[in-house]
């Protein structure tokens, strides 16, 4: 099956649109200056892959219009909002957060998915950094709002979304859930063909990604009542990340214990599976399903 989706580039002058449109085309198709407003309408670029089309929209940055040019400039980065599969918010360290605080309720309010990009992290610390990254996590909690959208679509009112930090113990949590779902950030590796950016990806963050998985199942199995069940899944193909992590949890944990379930492609599983997209024609995943001792 063919896709294909529009990925539009918003964001102030000056933060890096232009530089991030053309290493995301692999051309240089958008001019790079220090001089702001040069770029003054949409500038498209393609990307074809063998059942992929990704449409790239570069755009002007965003302003409080003076005269008519820059009114014809600030309609293009507005209608990129309207048509966007995927919107790529660029910032950086330097600008404030009330900077063109219009445009960006006009970006909270779109359905597609918003993607924070914050540029020149050079200029500032670790520190800084992640407490930057909070503050833009309360200013763009776009999936909060997704999540609550189709709670409400399909009538569900026992869903409250927040934004937290999954490895972060919460004391008021401890113990009161019948279930958990534990889904990991991961490598990815197992929908590679899917998304072939990721072969790409730094090999350092992949190698500290199973120290990050762990803390997060241990942290989220803390939240688990006596007698609950607690599900786990990555969507990466790699042991470390898999059984790996599950066999040095239970070796910590000994009020856990693997469930055999039945899966629909495999048949009898011992508590989890891995599955393989050579051998059961589906993406890459991994599921382990884990009760809480009484």
């Amino acid at each position: 099956m063919h896709k294909s989706g529009f990925v539009n580039i918003v964001g102030n002058p000056n933060v890096g649109k232009s530089t991030l449109m053309n290493a995301l085309v692999g051309e240089k198709i958008s001019i790079i200056t220090s001089k702001a407003q040069t770029t003054r309408h949409r500038i498209m670029g393609i990307v074809n892959g063998e059942d992929f089309q990704i449409v790239y929209s570069d755009t002007p940055g965003v302003l409080k219009p003076n005269y008519k040019l820059q009114e014809s400039m600030l309609n293009f980065s507005t209608g990129a909002l309207t048509d966007a599969d995927i919107i790529l918010y660029v910032t950086d360290v330097v600008e404030s957060f009330d900077k063109n605080q219009s445009f960006l309720e006009k970006v909270k309010k779109q359905s597609a998915p918003v993607m924070l990009i914050i540029n020149k992290i050079d200029l500032t610390n670790q520190e800084k950094l992640i407490e930057l990254v909070e503050k833009w996590k309360e200013v763009l909690p776009h999936k909060i709002n997704i999540i609550d959208q189709n709670a409400k679509k399909y009538g569900t009112s026992i869903i409250k979304a927040a934004v937290n930090d999954s490895s972060v113990f919460m004391p008021e949590l401890a113990a009161t859930a019948d279930k958990v779902i534990c889904d990991v950030p991961c490598s990815g590796l197992g929908i590679i063909r899917k998304k072939p950016d990721i072969r790409f990806k730094d090999a350092d963050s992949i190698n500290d990604l199973p120290d990050i998985q762990l803390r997060i199942l241990k942290n989220a199995a803390s939240y688990l009542k006596p007698g609950g069940r607690l599900l786990y899944s990555t969507c990466t193909v790699i042991r470390e990340e898999n059984t790996d992590i599950i066999t040095k949890f239970l070796c910590e944990n000994p009020d856990f214990s693997l469930v055999p379930f039945d899966a629909p492609i495999t048949g009898k599983t011992p508590g989890y599976i891995t599955l393989l997209p050579h051998r059961h024609n589906c993406d890459g995943f991994f599921i382990a399903v884990l009760d809480r001792k009484i």
